[in-house]
């Protein structure tokens, strides 16, 4: 049987991530310890697990609206104005989705068609340039340096806009880099956006891991609210990745749009982790408050852990990981990722991972205890005396 020629060229045209290659190989060396996935090691607050419990005990397991709980839906509402002045609509501008990626997939098919072009800055999240592909668009890599912190820059994106192009993916606070735009950066940004009429997919999954400063949401930028499409969820905020909750918000001629490519996706996300979101919207300030504070310090101790180490390391602002430069090893970033994986027992992910423009860098996370940063630090330490 030839397989092969009964796959979609789409399909055969996107790459495993390299991220879940290196996470796996983790099993294969044994007492190594894992910086590669971006997820809380903390569990998930006990009373948002309980209101779950309490709607599987209620008999609350039907079908939602596809859409989301429409108490959900006002709680997301509530949240966006508090947390960060946006005004949407419960019942016509959000919709609850199976996590952020999910928001990311059907964000991009609702919105493209082959010959479109979507600008993704790099390094970012895996996801964006197969979800472009797999919807028949092209996806344009527009690349972010070290030298400006890895912000996206207005007059690099202009070099990379074509008249093809209709949207833009905005992913700050970022994931590899954990890099974070002010909000007079994000204006000179929105300046381009409205010059060459783009519409942009803002994905904020990271916006409650800010350290040292406030986050700005795009959409709240003058007149970019109409062309926004924020995507968030409840994954890295409320350490819940594997209840599987996002949701999107949008002007109301996108949502409903979008909606509809949901519908036939998922038809909609599960009923007690909706429940289990509302108790986290209602009553989780305090646990993500708690969850900061402990990222923060392990955020400083890492990177200067690092740049004792003599690598090159800008400070991130967001997220939970620390993106060094290891250019000055000689080794490019797979080889010194599996060097250090095989010979150091430290598993990190290479930085070409997030595209050809982390090449020379690796993402390390800091989402785990600190007992496991110090014994990783050090072997770090060890590893490098090696080369």
């Amino acid at each position: 049987m030839h397989y092969e020629k009964y796959v979609a060229q789409r399909a055969k045209d996107i790459e495993i991530s390299t991220i879940r290659y290196f996470f796996n190989m983790v099993k294969e060396v044994e007492g190594a310890i894992s910086l590669c996935i971006g997820e809380p090691d903390f569990t998930t607050p006990s009373h948002i697990n309980q209101a779950a419990v309490e709607a599987l005990d209620d008999g609350r397991t039907f079908y939602t609206p596809n859409a989301g709980l429409y108490e959900l839906r006002q709680e997301i509402s509530e949240y966006l104005n508090r947390r960060y002045q946006l005004d949407y609509k419960p019942e016509s501008e959000i919709v609850v989705t199976i996590g952020a990626s999910q928001a990311i997939d059907v964000v991009i098919r609702t919105l493209i068609e082959p010959g479109d072009e979507v600008l993704i800055p790099q390094p970012s999240f895996v996801a964006y340039g197969p979800c472009t592909i797999l919807a028949g668009g092209t996806p344009v890599y527009v690349p972010t340096y070290l030298e400006d912190n890895f912000v996206l820059r207005p007059e690099v994106l202009e070099k990379y806009i074509s008249p093809r192009s209709k949207l833009l993916i905005l992913p700050y606070p970022n994931n590899p880099t954990g890099a974070v735009m002010t909000e007079e950066q994000l204006k000179a940004i929105a300046q381009v956006v409205k010059k060459h009429d783009l519409i942009v997919a803002s994905d904020e999954i990271y916006s409650e891991l800010t350290y040292g400063m406030e986050h700005t949401a795009f959409a709240k930028i003058e007149e970019m609210w109409e062309r926004t499409i924020t995507i968030n969820g409840f994954s890295k905020a409320y350490a819940m990745t594997g209840w599987r909750l996002g949701y999107i918000a949008a002007p109301e001629g996108f949502a409903q749009q979008i909606l509809k490519v949901h519908q036939y996706n998922v038809a909609c996300a599960a009923t007690m982790g909706q429940y289990a979101a509302i108790e986290a919207m209602k009553n989780g300030d305090n646990d993500i408050a708690t969850m900061r504070i402990q990222y923060d310090k392990r955020r400083k101790y890492l990177l200067e852990s690092l740049r004792e180490m003599g690598l090159k390391c800008f400070e991130p602002k967001g997220a939970f990981y620390v993106f060094p430069s290891i250019k000055e090893t000689g080794l490019n970033s797979e080889e010194f990722a599996k060097r250090l994986l095989w010979e150091g027992k430290v598993a990190v992910v290479p930085g070409n991972a997030f595209g050809e423009n982390g090449q020379g860098f690796i993402r390390l996370s800091y989402a785990t205890s600190m007992e496991n940063l110090e014994e990783a630090v050090k072997r770090m330490k060890d590893f490098l005396k090696t080369l």
